[in-house]
């Protein structure tokens, strides 16, 4: 069991996934479902909105052992496949567990999956950090999209900002105060039944920004609970986000400790 005290006026879902590392969308759902969420002491079966001072009590399993499986490893990195509802930092604390000396490179978003790398030494985090630092690494993601999307690809520029309080970004066509350029280009794999799955490569990486940018131009991602089509989500039964970070190809200089992965292609499928 795990409890919070809620500090905004905001659904209990929201603030429940916030508050609670290690709790997944799907867990709560399955909680809230068994009446397991109680709000100031009452057993609550709907995703009610919290009002600052609530307290929250949810009573569920802790998957821990899902959160990830290892793809590759040797003495100097380890490549795993992070899985939805764990968040990079506990995912990294679950490493630490089996490679102590392991380091924190890059992070995906709690409910992206997908390939996950962390560097075993001083060296190599060095030029693990680099490649992902100068784009050197082609990094590709895997979503499933509502609607049909027109053109076969594209690259889409925007401008994204911020927004603390809510937890959220927004995005605008046009710079405002206090955002950035940021650039997204995708291309479609196929379209079926009302959706379009979509390879992604981001030229800027921001902050939720293929959720938030795809949302922008009208495509959400599916089960995305935050920038998505809730009554999508229900039509489809989509109760996770479709995100996959899913290919990672790595290119160092001859001379550099990981040259011997230069051109290493890392994937999963879902």
């Amino acid at each position: 069991m795990k409890s919070f005290i809620a500090d905004k006026n905001r659904k209990l879902s929201k603030l429940a996934l916030l508050k609670i590392d290690d709790l997944s969308y799907t867990a709560f759902m399955r909680a809230l479902r068994k009446k397991d969420v109680k709000v100031n002491g009452v057993r609550v079966s709907t995703d009610v909105v919290l009002s600052i001072g609530d307290k929250v009590e949810i009573y569920y399993v802790e998957a821990k052992l899902n959160a990830f499986e290892r793809v590759y490893s040797d003495d100097n990195v380890v490549v795993i496949d992070k899985k939805s509802g764990f968040t990079s930092e506990k995912v990294y604390e679950l490493i630490q567990g089996e490679y102590p000396n392991a380091r924190f490179i890059h992070r995906l978003d709690r409910n992206t999956d997908g390939l996950m790398i962390f560097a075993l030494n001083d060296q190599t985090e060095k030029e693990l950090l680099n490649g992902f630092k100068t784009r050197t690494f082609d990094k590709i993601y895997t979503t499933i999209v509502v609607g049909q999307v027109k053109k076969q690809s594209d690259r889409l520029i925007a401008y994204l900002k911020k927004d603390k309080e809510n937890a959220v970004v927004r995005i605008y066509d046009n710079h405002v105060k206090g955002s950035v350029e940021i650039k997204t280009e995708y291309k479609v794999i196929k379209r079926e039944q009302g959706l379009t799955v979509l390879e992604v490569r981001l030229h800027t990486g921001k902050t939720h920004q293929i959720r938030a940018h795809l949302a922008h131009v009208g495509y959400p991602i599916l089960g995305d609970g935050k920038y998505g089509d809730f009554s999508a989500n229900q039509k489809y039964s989509a109760n996770s986000q479709k995100l996959t970070a899913s290919r990672l190809t790595l290119r160092f200089k001859e001379g550099e400790t990981l040259y011997y992965l230069n051109e290493k292609t890392f994937e999963v499928r879902r």
